[in-house]
């Protein structure tokens, strides 16, 4: 009897934004048997014509995303990095873009929602081809790496609750949490708090401004606040064996005891050699810190000074109670 294709290997890293997501996706990609792209959702590059992959190439012109894009079509998809079709919240249909809007709510509001969806036209045709989309550039990634396990920090629910529902792939969760303070900083200022070390090579290596980007104390508190939600939410649904949880700071104090934990869940070798991060071939897209050049695992708590006694209180009304929950004061 023929055997069924095997299903891709595919770590997929559930946090709220930057909560060092990108950091363990290219630490994770540093093993032999990793890669990772970063975000294989692949919204928000920006000015595609002048978006950088990390390997500091314009990403139009990166050897490995050309070679990508022509896996993509030799397959049968029509593939541009700059509007990927592996979103599944890109549907043409209004109706289920408000569907898609609110995060994940736990398993009654899900039913609901997949009801909802299957009964609005174009929805069932949109998801089965963004599945295909999704498991074909996995499956080219892979390939063009030669490595057998990928790295997706696209980190919302919604995205891994689809993904886990795909036939053709083998998903594990790594949840990474961090206090809620840092995150927050960043939501309120990303130019100088979520992004590249050097000013020109900010905004997807641009050097634009992410000014328009900002939120208030109390809209960054809530940001925060139901990216956490959204993660208990869905990996409620996912049996204990197969989700394994980190925190940032864990990662920065035991950077090799970190990793070692999640080499083992993830079932490649622990004890293989790796050289120092930076020094991998990385072709990621997502957070700005894909374009420093420091080796160094250093804890950012920056928070402490820079918010104010006014943005902690705030913090604590909007979101203290789930950043005590997770082990944060």
């Amino acid at each position: 009897m023929e055997q069924p294709p095997a299903r891709h290997r595919v770590a997929y890293i559930q946090a709220a934004s930057h909560s060092g997501s990108t950091l363990l996706a290219m630490l994770l990609n540093s093993h032999p048997e990793i890669c990772t792209v970063g975000e294989l959702k692949i919204t928000a590059l920006g000015d595609i014509d002048r978006y950088r992959c990390s390997c500091g190439a314009l990403i139009l012109e990166c050897p490995f995303w050309c070679g990508v894009t022509e896996d993509m079509r030799r397959a049968g998809f029509d593939f541009d990095v700059g509007n990927p079709g592996t979103h599944y919240g890109a549907v043409r249909s209004p109706l289920a873009q408000r569907l898609l809007r609110p995060l994940h709510r736990g398993p009654a509001f899900e039913w609901l929602r997949d009801r909802a969806l299957a009964c609005t036209p174009g929805w069932n045709a949109h998801l089965a081809a963004t599945q295909a989309r999704n498991a074909a550039l996995i499956g080219s990634v892979l390939a063009r790496s030669g490595k057998n396990v990928i790295v997706d920090s696209s980190k919302i629910g919604m995205r891994l609750k689809f993904l886990l529902r795909n036939p053709a792939l083998d998903v594990r969760v790594v949840r990474v949490k961090r206090d809620g303070h840092a995150v927050a900083l960043t939501y309120m200022d990303p130019e100088h708090f979520a992004d590249a070390r050097i000013p020109a090579l900010r905004g997807g290596g641009s050097g634009a401004s992410r000014e328009a980007e900002r939120l208030s104390a109390a809209d960054a508190a809530r940001e925060w606040l139901r990216s956490n939600e959204e993660a208990e939410a869905v990996l409620a649904g996912v049996a204990p064996q197969r989700r394994l949880e980190v925190s940032y700071e864990g990662l920065c104090a035991d950077t090799e005891g970190t990793l070692r934990r999640i080499f083992t869940f993830l079932g490649v070798d622990a004890a293989r050699e790796r050289p120092p991060f930076r020094a991998a071939v990385h072709h990621v897209v997502g957070n700005g810190m894909r374009l420093d050049s420091t080796n160094e695992v250093r804890l950012d708590e920056r928070w402490r000074d820079a918010l104010t006694d006014d943005d902690l209180r705030i913090f604590d009304a909007v979101a203290g109670q789930m950043n005590r929950r997770l082990g944060y004061s």
